[in-house]
Parts: C-alpha cells; structure tokens; sequence
C-alpha cells in the first residue's frame, strides 16, 4: 500500500511543488540580505499567478503569461521598496497591506474579467511547455524525475547556483549584504545602499512573479483565488531555516515541497484531504521550532 505513495511520482511532484518556494525563496533571501524581511511574497506570487493566467489566456501565449508575471511581480517589487526605503514605512506593515491588496484585487479581476468566482479554467489558456532532455529518455528512472517538467523548474536549480555565486563571490554581491549589514560603511566606500535594497527588492518580486507563473501555468493550467496557499510564508520559513544560504535555502525548500507533495499523494490511501493538507504547515512550524531552539543554544553558549 505504501509504494502507492513513496515512489517515483513522490519525487516527480515533490520537484514540481518546491519550484514556485525555490523561487521566492532566492527572491526573498536577496532582500534579508539586504536588511529587509519580505513577507509580502505571498501576493507577490498570488498576483504572478493571476496575470500569468491573463497574459497567456488573452495572448496565446506562455511567454506573454511569464513576462505579465515578471512585470506585475516587478511593479510591486518597487512599490515595497519605495514605502520602506524611501519612505521608511514599516516592512512588516507595507508586506500585510501587499498580501491584502493581491487577494482583493485578483477575486475582483477574476470576477470582473473573466465572470466567474473561485477558479477560471479554459482550453484558451496556454500552459508552459514541459521539457525533455534527450539524453536520459531512455533511463527509465532519470526520465520519470527529471523530464516533462516546466521550465521553470530546471531555471530555478540554475539560479541557485547563480545566486550563490553572485552574493559570495561577486563585488556586487558583497555590496548587497553590506547594505544590510554595514550600511554607513557601503555609503562611505560610494556605493549606494539604497541603490542595493532597490535591486534586490525589485528580483525579489520578479522570482516571485515567476513562482506564480509556474503555479498558473506550469504547476496547473488554471486560476484559483488564493492560489498561492501561503507558498509565501513557507518560503520564508525556509530563508529562516536554510539562514539565507542559496544552497541551504534549497535544501529547505524540497524539503517542505516533498512534504506538499506527500501529503497529495496521502490522498490516494483514502485519508482525508483536511488532515494532508496540514502537513506542509505543521513541517514548517517544526522547521521553525528547531531553528528557534538551534538559536536560543547559541545565545546560551555566548
């Protein structure tokens, strides 16, 4: 009974569930490190989502889909970092009000566009092309985990692996943590700290905005209202977790999207769908736990 649940498919899905929180994640650690918690990726990813769906739906087109999300990700990118760099706003306040306007705003352009309320699904909608690498199509167990996936899925290894080279070990890079770390030093060394927090804002939105485009377009073809199910919060968790590290943050993320996707596939075995889909909240609250308690033994020792 069990091989029903723990088997390859559990590994294909839990890679297709952790993309959107690898995503936001890398978006969201670019902005710890420069001294600004995010916790508005949740609308963040919810408006990516959306506007992915209209962009491919209205266009025909899965490249406009992305870049409508890329877009709408990087507007609201911006306006964070205007209402906390600029105007020195409180993040955590600017955050709840970017999560509440992307819910009331995607049910009011679900209903005022498209006529429905909850989902919006249509053949019309153009879903992200699912990729083959030829070379392991014949390997039976290489071509069920790691073909016929979005894109988006193979981008977000790669941009690990690209994030951690740019925070570590480019100039720019270090630029970036300084401003959140030595901000007064960074202006003394003419570089802008403000200049950083605007970028890193800004990439912050745009990863989310793609998590929301795999989610709308790659993950499933469609739209419902609050698609992004905390996926925000979660890859939070997993930036507190993984401590900010790319690749820590990585391992973070497939962890939680392993225990997302197991609790789907729990299903199978006739277990309610109330009680899976509190597995990923209640893995992440004992992530969360743990990195309270790994700190509160550091305060000890010092």
């Amino acid at each position: 009974m069990l091989k029903q649940v723990f088997n390859l498919t559990l590994v294909q899905h839990t890679i297709r569930t952790a993309t959107p929180l690898i995503l936001a994640a890398l978006g969201g650690l670019l902005t710890e490190h420069a001294g600004m918690l995010n916790i508005g990726m949740e609308g963040m990813i919810l408006l990516g989502s959306f506007f992915g769906v209209l962009g491919s739906y209205f266009f025909s087109s899965s490249l406009v889909g992305v870049i409508f999300a890329a877009l709408v990700g990087l507007l609201i990118g911006l306006i964070f970092a205007v209402f906390v760099v600029d105007l020195k706003s409180d993040e955590f306040i600017v955050a709840i009000a970017i999560n509440m306007f992307a819910s009331g705003l995607t049910v009011f352009l679900l209903r005022s566009i498209f006529g429905v309320k909850g989902a919006f699904s249509s053949p019309d909608i153009v879903p992200l092309p699912r990729l083959q690498i030829p070379g392991i199509k014949n390997i039976p167990v290489l071509n069920i985990i790691l073909n016929n996936h979005s894109i988006f899925v193979y981008i977000s290894w790669i941009l690990v692996v690209l994030v951690y080279i740019y925070l570590y070990k480019t100039p720019h890079g270090i630029w970036l943590r300084a401003a959140g770390e030595y901000p007064e030093a960074l202006e003394t060394a003419g570089v802008s700290a403000k200049r950083m927090k605007y970028t890193s804002s800004i990439a912050c939105g745009v990863l989310c905005g793609f998590a929301g485009a795999h989610l709308s377009l790659g993950y499933l073809t469609l739209f419902t209202e609050n698609m992004s199910a905390d996926r925000g919060f979660i890859a939070l968790a997993a930036i507190i977790f993984g401590r900010a590290n790319p690749i820590k943050t990585f391992g973070a993320a497939l962890m939680f999207g392993f225990f997302d996707a197991l609790g789907i596939r729990l299903q199978v075995l006739g277990i309610p769908s109330q009680f899976t889909q509190m597995i990923p909240y209640m893995a992440t609250i004992i992530a969360l736990l743990i990195v309270t308690k790994r700190q509160m033994a550091k305060w000890k020792r010092i």
